[in-house]
């Protein structure tokens, strides 16, 4: 399995499943036969609201006695509601305790925008959001850190966040975020931002690496392009008896980008970690290069408001 490091050479699997959208009654048999065929990191969020049948896949697994817990990376996020110094820490405890765990691998800001405190669901006015002046970006983050400080977290990392934003918060901190989980895939590979990461030893992982068809209707824009059914996705695919997925999640892995494919199916599980075996060649990877029109299938528009507190949220 090809492996990213941390500043402090801490490993992580390139490969993980991701859990967005994985369906109560099907996530725990999903992270159970994940960790049973390979996978070593599982990536979570409170807001996907299945922590808990996710922890008590983890802590079924850890008591087989096989797998132990140092043996898995496990990631969650801090949702918007919770982005007051004060609401940081709690947060993650509620985490700690869904996924029935001491301390987590890793913690992101799942997001550079914040809620009214403890605000249930979603904003249904501009009222429900704060401003960036009245809780920064920084405010949290040096909660996070705080975290980390406590041995509650091992890594402090961000979310969605853009070259700019991660340039903001680096000028205002002595511990920059270790890993920016962002949107990546053929269709929009982001390389400023890869590369200024890069450079600045902060990991990248990919969401939405399969194009995310499986979100909800409201967040789908009309016919947008699917990356399962590019021609050149699936030509590549054929070139080397492989899935389209696999040629997806492979792309990723060359870019020196972890990635975390989500699904529920036994069969595509197994297919998504076997894509480590691939070797994508040089008119491979030109051919995806020309598929880049930065085309987001996670647009943010539902995080903007009319009045001017959130707008252009990936700063483009």
């Amino acid at each position: 399995m090809d492996t990213l490091k941390f500043r402090n050479n801490d490993p992580l699997h390139a490969i993980g499943l991701g859990t967005w959208k994985s369906e109560p009654g099907k996530v725990k048999h999903a992270v159970k036969h994940a960790l049973k065929v390979g996978y070593r990191h599982i990536d979570c969020a409170a807001v996907y609201n299945n922590e808990k049948e996710v922890g008590e896949a983890l802590t079924e697994i850890f008591k087989e006695g096989d797998i132990k817990r140092e043996d898995v990376f496990i990631t969650s996020k801090l949702w918007n509601n919770a982005h007051r110094k004060e609401d940081v820490k709690p947060a993650l405890m509620q985490t700690l305790k869904d996924l029935q765990l001491d301390y987590l691998d890793l913690y992101l800001m799942h997001w550079p925008v914040a809620f009214k405190s403890g605000l249930e669901g979603f904003p249904e006015s501009d009222d429900d959001f704060l401003s960036l002046d009245e809780v920064s970006l920084s405010e949290t983050w040096e909660a996070m850190v705080e975290l980390k400080q406590e041995g509650l977290i091992k890594h402090a990392g961000v979310s969605n966040f853009s070259k700019e934003k991660l340039q903001d918060l680096m000028k205002e901190t002595d511990l920059i975020p270790e890993m920016n989980q962002i949107e990546l895939h053929p269709y929009l590979h982001q390389s400023e931002l890869v590369e200024f990461c890069h450079a600045n030893q902060i990991l990248v992982t990919a969401f939405s690496p399969l194009g995310s068809q499986d979100r909800t209707e409201a967040m789908k824009a009309d016919n947008e392009p699917t990356l399962l059914e590019n021609d050149v996705i699936k030509s590549i695919a054929d070139k080397h008896s492989v899935s389209p997925a696999q040629v997806l999640i492979r792309f990723h892995l060359e870019r020196q980008v972890a990635t975390i494919p989500k699904s529920t199916n036994e069969g595509r599980i197994e297919q998504n970690f076997e894509s480590y075996k691939l070797n994508l060649d040089g008119e491979d990877l030109q051919k995806l290069k020309d598929l880049d029109n930065h085309y987001r299938y996670v647009n943010g528009k539902f995080f903007e408001t009319s009045d001017g507190k959130y707008s252009n949220i990936y700063d483009e």
